[in-house]
């Protein structure tokens, strides 16, 4: 029987639950594909439609049935003395510090863990309850271990990623014939990609089948045989396939399947902070437009005579077609996308004015027709639409020129080589996002169980709580919702805005973060997929020297994890401790 008499409460912890899992959508899943966007390896849309795909099925298809009611063990259920009206209350506060915190924290483009952000809202609530000496437990066992893995996360994925981006550069990258290496060495990368990424799924992405508790024997023989099918997989379809593509010497056309991975982070490449609004671009449109036009009056004259020697040739003839068709091609690309500013994000709509008041009859109409419509189609689609590499480099002056001081100093490798370690990079990105989806959605509608396993039952809760399906669907729709709406604002301080991203660079970050998660997995360890991240982005950008790393943004991501626990904790603490000893009407 639903508890009535507490609506409220659970109505205000079903908002705050889907802003919580749409926070997540917007930082931690944003922060994920990350590198993967930067590196060109997936297109934006790419990666949010391959996110939503894998963070869905993740969490409805194999998300944790049964959640822990208190994270990690960070407070007791003992301390709430049997009180489930208390508890209730609790929870709600949890999720209203939480929710609270992550909208902060992505409105300001910081990342930070969501693990966290959910235990230090618990951490408030324990102290508000009893003191910080009664109900939080501060030893290692406990919230020890979170600022430990603030150090050991980074520091593992990080010697994890710089290993595989050093036995890449040299075994593939720096050789002689840095392609045929590639295609002999993909193979293997595959096998040990796959073992890695199955066990990751076993320990970390299944929670409800309880594939970690499989027989040492059995886990290690599934490992191997995945690790096998799609090493073999590979050798079969994909090797042929892509050996086309980078193999023979006219694979790099102008209509190429093959990306520049490096465009836009050379020296030529960067168009200048200083154009910075539609005016100034335009302005420099028309100057090119204007410079062509001279050019081609110049010529007209010295073209007449070659012109009247050609007027008998045949137009079908070949080499002229071909011509053609590249010369508007590249028109075509010169082109400025006036479909994005000058930052990468989308042209706003051209609202219209009006005399008076939005409210007053005759304006009505305007208001919604040509304002609060086009307003709201272009929050839910400007996500989408946002050219993310253009928002990385957006900056002043002298932010840019600091960033393309620290391109400068990235190595660039054959373009062709990178192509295959794109393919990699996104099988790492996509199985990750899938264990993100199946573990990490808890930290969601974890709280979100308890609030209403007490509201429609009246009980006192137990140690684990079983998670419906409906809140599962619930919590995978608001990540997959704040992705697709909001990601683009974390993305926008990561990626190339920390070091040069390339496949291979990406590739290796991702892989080693997805170690470190395994390792930490097996240890008990509460690691950060966004600390682990970070770390493995910190250390391959280190394997091009300490001068292609911003430091700037390393700090301020810092900073944003240094954060996370105290705020989120006082906001929770602080709303349990002013309901909870407020002044009662008593009838």
């Amino acid at each position: 029987m639903a508890w009535t008499e507490y609506n409220y409460l659970f109505a205000i912890s079903l908002i705050g639950a889907f802003i919580d899992a749409y926070g997540i959508g917007a930082n931690d899943v944003a922060n994920s594909f990350a590198t993967s966007v930067s590196s060109r390896s997936l297109t934006f849309r790419q990666a949010m439609l391959a996110a939503a795909i894998c963070e869905f099925a993740g969490a409805v298809a194999v998300g944790a049935r049964v959640t822990s009611t208190i994270k990690n063990g960070i407070i007791d259920l003992d301390e709430f003395n049997g009180d489930a009206a208390v508890l209730f209350l609790g929870f709600t506060c949890v999720i209203i510090g939480s929710c609270t915190w992550l909208t902060i924290a992505t409105r300001n483009a910081m990342p930070v863990s969501t693990t966290h952000t959910v235990v230090g809202a618990i951490i408030g609530v324990g102290i508000a309850l009893h003191g910080h000496g009664g109900s939080v437990k501060w030893g290692w066992n406990g919230v020890g271990q979170i600022f430990a893995s603030w150090g050991i996360a980074p520091a593992v994925a990080g010697c994890l990623a710089a290993i595989t981006f050093l036995i890449t550069k040299y075994l593939v990258l720096r050789s002689s014939s840095p392609v045929k290496m590639g295609l002999i060495a993909s193979p293997v990368y595959f096998f040990i990609v796959a073992g890695v990424l199955t066990t990751s799924i076993i320990v970390k992405g299944s929670p409800s089948l309880n594939l970690d508790e499989l027989p040492p024997n059995v886990t290690a023989g599934a490992v191997v045989g995945t690790a096998a099918v799609v090493s073999i997989l590979s050798l079969i379809f994909w090797l042929p396939w892509v050996y086309c593509q980078v193999a023979p010497e006219d694979a790099v056309t102008a209509d190429s399947a093959v990306p520049d991975y490096y465009a836009g982070h050379r020296e030529d490449d960067h168009v200048p902070a200083s154009i910075n609004n539609a005016d100034d671009v335009e302005a420099s449109n028309r100057r090119q437009q204007s410079e062509h036009d001279e050019d081609r009056e110049s010529s007209k004259d010295g073209n007449d005579e070659k012109l009247a020697m050609d007027k008998d040739r045949p137009v079908t003839d070949e080499p002229t077609v071909e011509k053609s068709k590249l010369q508007m091609l590249e028109a075509k690309l010169s082109q400025p996308d006036r479909t994005t500013g000058p930052d990468g994000r989308p042209v706003p709509p051209n609202y219209r004015t009006f005399d008076g008041s939005w409210i007053e009859p005759w304006n009505l109409y305007t208001t919604l027709r040509y304002n609060a419509l086009p307003w709201a189609w272009y929050t839910v689609s400007a996500g989408l639409r946002t050219d993310i590499h253009k928002l990385q480099m957006n900056g002043s002056d002298k932010e840019v020129a600091r960033l393309k001081a620290i391109h400068k100093h990235s190595a660039h490798y054959d373009n062709k080589a990178e192509h295959l370690f794109s393919f990699l990079q996104v099988l790492t990105a996509c199985t990750a996002s899938f264990a993100h989806g199946a573990n990490d959605v808890s930290n969601a509608v974890g709280p979100l169980s308890v609030v209403y396993s007490v509201w429609s039952t009246q009980l006192f809760p137990s140690s684990t709580e079983p998670t419906p399906i409906w809140i599962l669907v619930f919590g995978g729709a608001a990540i997959v919702i704040g992705l697709g709406t909001y990601g683009w604002k974390l993305m926008s301080v990561l990626g190339n805005r920390l070091t040069l991203h390339s496949p291979s660079r990406g590739f290796s970050m991702e892989f080693g973060a997805s170690i470190t998660v395994v390792l930490a997995s097996y240890l008990g360890l509460p690691v950060s997929t966004t600390q682990s991240i970070t770390g493995a982005t910190i250390a391959v950008s280190l394997c091009d020297g300490g001068r292609a790393t911003n430091w700037k943004g390393v700090l301020w991501i810092f900073f944003s994890w240094v954060l996370t626990l105290p705020i989120a904790g006082l906001i929770s603490g602080l709303t349990f401790a002013v309901v909870l000893n407020a002044p009662r009407w008593s009838v």
